[in-house]
């Protein structure tokens, strides 16, 4: 029996027997509805052309839904109608001055033919929350009416008064609208929007729009994450990275950080030093590149210099990171210029003085304080990460799955790693809980609590921390890669996880201690690229584990053969997509292009999943019981039914 007062509170929204009623027949026949498909993305490092081709397109979904419901049409026209739903506005600039009464009525009726194969999935009551405002009726009406004898001359009606009144082209954008609102019932991004390609900002923007989306927090996020927080190694580190791929456009543009300041001081602490050490790279068909590369490198280099030192203060400050051999500067013969005996590829340091290499100078200091503060009082930034932090976690099971980014820590036995910190050990699933209430603690205690600076330190912690599970290595050879020539000193050793996570018995053991215990529960895993171009294949463990980090950030490219995974779950079963690299969105309308992709079998599933086989069906499942409860309530009169409300 539910707690009365329970009840009550459910009978202001439903006030009468057969209201519940009502509502409990509607709730019980959308869970034998099939399962929304669910869409899975993971490291796209700010690539906003190619991540918002893949979301235009559904990441071929929409081309699968074409083919279901045209399948007579051929290829050419059914690539043109894919390229036309992606980006309706430029595709009928192209379009209306050529278009006559013909092509409107065969370019609706296909649309409508698409939007109702992609709405089948759905209830009526949640096709009609996805109709856009404008023609939300009309488009309810189209989906609705099939064109057979009896309603034929209703569907010609309504697209032909589209065509008379000049609103066909409207009409196209809601129905290329609705088809993409629909075609994916949750996007999942498995962590790493920021850092190296050119505008994490606008892929933020499209995912804060998203009808519904889930973050899981990859380390590159968590950098920004402590940045916006107001951790000054987190923002020295996130300005370096932003120099150094050439990004300064998103920074300052984007989110209205001037890096002048930075500008004016590195050109005066550094005159004349060509910091050729710290130039920035070339990135193949980089937007923003830099005039003055020599400014640039100097930039690079005074951020630098500023980041190991505060990186060498905070490993001091916290020891339970375990992180001391990380205090580089303070490990540097400063008479020889070597580090552990190897030569300094660059020696000209004038803000280090060697007796206290950690110490700021005045001019690094107040240069810090000036970017702290850009970061906090950047108002689209923190719109950005308070989005973060609705909309992600540490981790996420939804639907039977696991979804994290970076890895479940491991000793070298292969046992899970359990780290210390105020004097409790975490290992598993309670290291990845303790870390996401550290990560919440250092942006929302209270400003200079002690809760605060620990979390904001914690922060940098899960960016390049030993074994942090959003991170998974020893240590980030920054220092290493920059200034010493012996690429022996590059390498950062992965945690032992990635030399287990290919073994079923282990995959299966993660999702126990997660409690994913569906039939069809898997581990989805970005943050290490898989290198299809030396044959590693992204199903591990059996299919258990699916690593969908394929080099969909540009960078990566050369190195994986690929531009990126996407996974599907649908109610029919999981697959994979390896996507070609993607040239540019001119060149994707211009030839009525899509990302060509490579599908891998996951599972077909031997029965298709409905509403009821999944998270929300098990909620829908708690209500039909209360409004069960509520209908006995009323029939027993222990609640009196009134429309002017419940006693």
């Amino acid at each position: 029996m539910r707690d009365l007062d329970y009840l009550k509170l459910l009978a202001a929204e439903y006030e009468s027997e057969s209201a519940a009623q009502s509502e409990l027949l509607r709730l019980s026949a959308a869970l034998h509805l099939p399962k929304g498909t669910e869409l899975f993305l993971s490291d796209v490092h700010g690539e906003d052309e190619a991540f918002t081709h893949l979301i235009n397109n559904a990441s071929g979904i929409i081309d699968e839904k074409i083919m279901k419901a045209l399948p007579e049409l051929p290829q050419e026209e059914r690539q043109e109608l894919a390229s036309l739903i992606a980006y309706p506005h430029e595709q009928l600039l192209r379009l209306e001055d050529d278009a006559g009464e013909s092509a409107w009525d065969r370019l609706l009726r296909r649309l409508v033919a698409v939007a109702r194969e992609t709405a089948a999935k759905y209830s009526a009551a949640q096709l009609r929350a996805a109709l856009p405002a404008r023609h939300g009726a009309v488009l309810e009406e189209l989906i609705a009416c099939q064109d057979r004898e009896n309603r034929s001359g209703y569907l010609r009606g309504i697209i032909g008064a589209a065509i008379r009144t000049g609103e066909a082209p409207q009409l196209v954008r809601s129905l290329c609208a609705l088809i993409k609102r629909l075609a994916v019932a949750r996007l999942h991004l498995v962590g790493d929007v920021f850092d190296r390609g050119p505008h994490a900002d606008i892929i933020l923007d499209a995912l804060m729009s998203h009808h519904s989306v889930d973050l899981q927090w990859g380390n590159h996020d968590l950098l920004w994450m402590g940045a916006a927080a107001g951790s000054p190694a987190c923002v020295a580190c996130a300005v370096r990275n932003v120099i150094q791929y050439d990004n300064l456009d998103m920074l300052e543009n984007g989110y209205g950080i001037n890096l002048l300041p930075l500008a004016l001081f590195a050109d005066r602490a550094y005159a004349g030093d060509e910091a050729e050490a710290f130039s920035p790279r070339e990135v193949s068909g980089a937007l923003y590149l830099p005039r003055d590369t020599r400014l640039y490198a100097r930039m690079h280099k005074a951020i630098a210099v500023i980041l190991f030192k505060l990186e060498g203060q905070l490993v001091r400050r916290r020891p339970e990171y375990r992180m001391e051999d990380r205090d580089l500067l303070s490990r540097v013969d400063w008479e020889k210029h070597t580090l552990d005996g190897k030569p300094l590829k660059d020696v000209y340091f004038p803000t280090i003085d060697p007796k206290d290499p950690l110490e700021l100078t005045d001019g690094e200091y107040a240069l810090i304080g000036q970017l702290v503060d850009a970061f906090r009082r950047s108002e689209k930034l923190q719109q950005h990460i308070r989005f973060f932090y609705r909309a992600g976690g540490m981790y996420l099971r939804f639907n039977g799955n696991l979804l994290y980014h970076g890895c479940v820590p491991l000793d070298r036995d292969g046992q899970f790693l359990a780290m210390e910190f105020d004097g409790t050990r975490y290992a598993g699933r309670e290291l990845f809980d303790y870390c996401d209430r550290m990560a919440r603690l250092g942006y929302f205690a209270p400003e200079n609590s002690a809760e605060r600076k620990k979390g904001r330190d914690f922060l940098w912690f899960l960016w390049c921390g030993r074994n942090a599970p959003s991170y998974g290595r020893s240590h980030m050879a920054t220092f290493e890669r920059l200034l010493l020539d012996d690429e022996s000193t590059w390498a950062e050793p992965r945690n032992p996880y990635y030399d287990h996570y290919g073994e079923e018995p282990f995959a299966r053991q993660v999702l126990e201690i997660f409690g994913c215990d569906k039939p069809w529960s898997r581990i989805i895993n970005g943050h290490v690229p898989v290198r299809a171009k030396k044959g590693e294949d992204p199903r591990k463990a059996g299919g258990r584990l699916i690593v969908i980090d394929g080099g969909f950030c540009r960078a990566y490219q050369k190195s994986t053969g690929t531009a990126g995974y996407t996974m599907f779950f649908s109610s029919h079963g999981i697959r994979i997509a390896a996507h070609e690299p993607f040239t540019s969105r001119a060149e994707a309308i211009g030839g009525n292009l899509n990302v060509r992709s490579h599908s891998l079998l996951i599972e077909n599933l031997p029965e298709r999943l409905l509403v009821r086989d999944t998270d929300e069906g098990e909620a829908i499942a708690r209500k039909i019981d209360d409004l069960g409860e509520l209908a006995a309530a009323y029939r027993e009169g222990r609640i009196r039914q009134s429309g002017a409300g419940v006693v």
